[in-house]
């Protein structure tokens, strides 16, 4: 199959788009053809290599935690899925290979794919689909009347996060650049704050729950719009930084430590509480998520497609941090 690999962490001239053998699913797998993949900021800290004290690759290694094809083998114990099954994954960060003709991913992980969905606009949804899921829903389940705020509305996870605190109910409040206002406004934010025009600090107060999306000093400022008993939920860590000042074992260290100290701040400095999102590589989850698209409550957004001869202009431009909605890689 035509894949492609990295040999070692850099930048993103290091791809090599080659021919490589085709996996052999494991017992509990499906093996996927790849119709469309997806890039994500963590796959450039990953090729990077800002993760590698937590997750440490097997070089020649494929990168890629999104996919949607079609269902070309199963394994022996495989019950949930047939050969021909149209489906999409986000498999995790430990067996990840979506940037490639075909991929192995345990069932468990799997998911039948939306009906009203391209493989394309499949491809966008399972990793921040589950992320927004694990913010909104497993930490903190949104009601109706709470009020959200959204950091870059615009993003990946924005994006859906957006449409999915609407759909539980909350009042959304999000940030973007002036260009995306519209965009983010027709996701179905209630308000839409331009952060190149106006300082959120000034506007919004007494939130329930506040997805941060930009790491420090963002999550420190974002604290102080939390009402008593919010929960600021967090998409960076700081590991990729850490490894680069500490190198990867006292990198990963830093960052635990790091996490400590701002749940200490938030809970004795605010009165809140914190977490680190973490996305769950769930097929039934990713179900639930489906039935949401399927009634028209989640769309697809969309920035650039490119081919997967071109994944190293696909991550240049996601290391742009200008992404409105996903990039897809078209496989198939």
């Amino acid at each position: 199959m035509k894949a492609a690999l990295i040999y070692e962490y850099g930048p993103p001239d290091v791809f090599r788009v080659e021919d490589t053998d085709t996996p052999k699913p494991l017992p509990n797998d499906v093996l996927i053809e790849v119709h469309a993949a997806s890039v994500n900021p963590v796959d450039y800290k990953i090729r990077m290599g800002g993760q590698r004290g937590a997750i440490r690759l097997r070089m020649p290694a494929i990168l890629g935690l999104d996919v949607s094809g079609r269902v070309a083998e199963v394994g022996a114990k495989v019950t949930q899925f047939k050969v021909g099954d149209e489906v999409y994954s986000s498999p995790t960060h430990r067996r990840p290979g979506t940037y490639a003709e075909f991929v192995a991913i345990d069932q468990s992980a799997v998911a039948l794919k939306p009906k009203n969905m391209t493989h394309q606009e499949a491809a966008t949804i399972p990793l921040v689909g589950l992320t927004a899921w694990d913010a909104l829903v497993v930490k903190r389940r949104l009601k109706s009347g709470d009020k959200a705020f959204i950091q870059a509305g615009s993003g990946g996870v924005g994006s859906f996060a957006i449409q999915l605190a609407k759909h539980l109910g909350a009042y959304v409040s999000a940030t973007c650049s002036t260009k995306n206002v519209e965009m983010v406004k027709g996701l179905g934010a209630d308000q839409v704050i331009d952060y190149k025009k106006e300082n959120y600090l000034d506007i919004i107060k007494d939130y329930d729950l506040v997805l941060e999306a930009l790491g420090e000093p963002e999550q420190s400022k974002a604290l102080k719009v939390l009402k008593k008993g919010g929960l600021l939920a967090a998409l960076c860590a700081g590991l990729p930084e850490n490894t680069k000042a500490y190198g990867p074992n006292l990198g990963l260290i830093a960052t635990g430590i790091g996490l400590v100290k701002f749940k200490a701040k938030a809970r004795f400095g605010y009165g809140v509480s914190s977490t680190q999102v973490l996305r769950a590589s769930s097929g039934a989850f990713l179900s639930q998520i489906t039935e949401l698209i399927e009634a028209e409550k989640i769309k697809a957004s969309i920035d650039k497609v490119f081919p997967l001869t071109e994944i190293t202009d696909a991550h240049r431009h996601i290391e742009t941090g200008r992404t409105r909605g996903k990039i897809v890689i078209a496989v198939r």
